[in-house]
């Protein structure tokens, strides 16, 4: 719909202004490939798609200034490719206005209307004894459209006692008119929790199921809509739910996926080396002692490898053993923060990359007693070491920075999706959100 409203607002700022430089026509079909391909990926450096902040239209209008801006500066830098330059400028003015104001008008009919209550998805919780607190904030903080209307408890045993959600319980019987009233659109069968669903509740569903009710299991939608594999609830049956993805012994991706380490890790050793002097400078006046540091790192399939960093913490910052790294740790030193925020500590990494330690992309490495820990703690964890580590990934680009248990648990689950749909296209997902964290200073 961007791509629609920002062309059919073009074509007639063409029509009623004189306004010729971009042509929505025949004759003009590599600057529309041109302007479609910038657009999308602006948008989505700029979090245009980024469904938690589609509904508020405030964050959407520093997005949308940030899209249509860098996306007219780059059509406007390339030349051979796009219309050329107007004789008069104002045509500049009239191509950057019609598309902020596009877009803007699209996404505010779209804040009022699409995205209204009216227009919630509705579903249908049905399982016994799970977390129902859990299943609705995974749900809803990854899609603000998705709303838990109410769940049915199979458990013979009452649980009120011990849910405190405002999220409403419904009886088995007459499960059809329950979903008629409330205009529930999907029901989410929690089979996980329980040996199977009783005769009473399967012959409910059986009779939505035969009018064409769209009924799915809880897993797959937990994965399809927070994109992570939920591994706490998978106990031993984990590899019926995990069919790794055959990118990892496809030849012609491992090959591609290689030879983008190696362009990409010239390319950052190149920068590093031209950054470096001030990096030094930087060092020497706030950030005194050694600019590098190693520590060893576990590797794919578990092999041990030491990772280079600029030292970002105080010297003897662990004299006590290892401690995991937290939000505002006192221990990072004032030059050491800018380097975090500005991801350029983890520029050295960029030789791992080059002598095939890392890669890119995939799970960060982690230290072997953390890895240890870990394990003992949080089932499936050294599936992570499948592939190689990576330098940004995508718990990375979707989660938060780590710093306790649950949160390595959530990044775990990011990380086993990436493993189980690596392709492609989610690597390019990737780098442009690594792009969008990178401009935003998310992260630590």
């Amino acid at each position: 719909m961007d791509v629609l409203i920002v062309l059919s607002t073009l074509h007639l700022t063409n029509v009623f202004f004189k306004f010729d430089y971009f042509e929505v026509s025949e004759t003009n079909r590599t600057g529309i490939l041109v302007l479609v391909f910038y657009l999308t990926v602006f948008g989505t450096v700029f979090e245009l798609y980024f469904l938690p902040k589609t509904v508020k239209f405030q964050t959407m209008l520093k997005n949308t200034i940030l899209t249509v801006s860098s996306t007219v500066l780059f059509y406007l830098l390339t030349p051979f490719y796009t219309p050329s330059l107007p004789d008069n400028r104002l045509q500049i003015i009239y191509f950057y206005v019609s598309m902020i104001v596009a877009i803007l008008l699209w996404r505010w009919l779209y804040v009022t209307v699409i995205a209204a209550p009216r227009f919630y998805k509705k579903a249908l919780v049905v399982g016994d004894s799970f977390d129902i607190e859990k299943v609705i904030s995974n749900l809803e903080s990854a899609d603000p459209n998705y709303k838990i209307v109410g769940y049915i408890n199979t458990d013979p045993m009452t649980i009120e006692a011990v849910i405190t959600t405002d999220i409403k319980r419904y009886p088995i019987e007459n499960l059809t008119n329950t979903v008629v009233e409330n205009g529930v659109s999907e029901i989410i069968v929690a089979s996980i929790y329980s040996s199977g669903v009783t005769l009473p509740l399967y012959n409910e569903l059986i009779i939505l199921l035969k009018k064409g009710f769209p009924i799915r299991e809880y897993m797959q939608v937990f994965e399809e809509i927070t994109q992570r594999v939920p591994v706490q609830y998978v106990d031993k049956d984990f590899y019926r739910y995990f069919p790794f993805s055959r990118s990892n012994q496809n030849k012609f991706y491992k090959l591609l996926h290689r030879f983008f380490d190696i362009a990409m890790s010239l390319l950052g050793i190149l920068i590093f080396i031209f950054l470096l002097p001030l990096i030094i400078l930087g060092n020497l006046l706030a950030n005194r002692g050694p600019l590098f540091y190693k520590q060893t790192r576990v590797g794919q399939n578990g092999k041990p490898f030491s990772i280079i960093k600029l030292r970002t913490m105080i010297i003897n910052a662990e004299e006590g053993g290892a401690q995991w790294a937290k939000k505002n740790d006192t221990r990072i030193t004032l030059f050491g923060n800018f380097l975090r925020r500005s991801r350029l500590d983890e520029m050295p990494q960029f030789f791992n990359i080059m002598i095939g330690d890392m890669s890119v992309i995939g799970p960060r490495p982690e230290r072997p007693v953390f890895v240890k820990e870990l394990s003992k703690e949080i089932p499936f964890y050294e599936t992570r070491h499948i592939i190689k580590p990576g330098l940004t990934g995508w718990a990375q680009v979707m989660g938060n920075y780590a710093n306790s248990e649950e949160d390595t648990l959530k990044k775990l689950q990011y990380d086993l999706y990436y493993i189980k749909h690596r392709n492609l296209f989610i690597d390019l997902s990737i780098i442009l959100k690594t792009i969008s964290t990178v401009i935003n200073f998310r992260g630590q």
